[in-house]
């Protein structure tokens, strides 16, 4: 799998700006366009789709954080076993935006899960997690907890 066999998708994060707006979970699609077995990748030892439980989403940067044009790496992985599902590159004022309206989600909500993901392959759905973490990592691999969408409660 390579990362442009990916798109991202970003909705529900414009309320945030807009003082009227109605709160709503932030949600990314990620539609998968190559040939490898994406359901693969999703699935256990025993062919069961993942729970959200058992995936993480990452956010690592490929430049300063604080440059207008600094890119990074999306990546959901296996919480158990460490294995890349998927990444792909994006840019990382969008995350940030997206990592904010989760943030701001969970403050005015009674959720815990304060986003969603959608993973299509070729416009298909084929799973949805509902989360609630997101790390963003500075290019030496160091969290930034500040950057990060971090429950109350979590020690990392």
């Amino acid at each position: 799998m390579r990362r442009q066999e990916f798109t991202l998708d970003v909705t529900d994060i414009d309320w945030v700006e807009d003082d009227d707006a109605p709160p709503e979970r932030p949600t990314v699609t990620i539609d998968f366009t190559g040939s490898a077995a994406l359901e693969d990748r999703l699935t256990d030892a025993d062919g069961d789709l993942l729970a959200g439980d058992e995936i993480d989403v990452a956010f690592r940067l490929q430049g300063d954080v604080d440059d207008s044009d600094a890119t990074g790496v999306v990546a959901v992985t296996h919480r158990l076993t460490g294995d890349f599902v998927l990444e792909l590159n994006e840019d990382a004022d969008d995350v940030l935006q997206f990592i904010r309206a989760a943030r701001e989600y969970g403050r005015v909500s009674d959720t815990e899960k304060r986003y969603r993901v959608h993973i299509h392959r070729g416009g298909e759905h084929v799973a949805t997690y509902e989360k609630d973490t997101f790390l963003v990592y500075n290019t030496d691999g160091d969290l930034l907890r500040r950057h990060s969408l971090i429950p109350s409660g979590i020690e990392i």
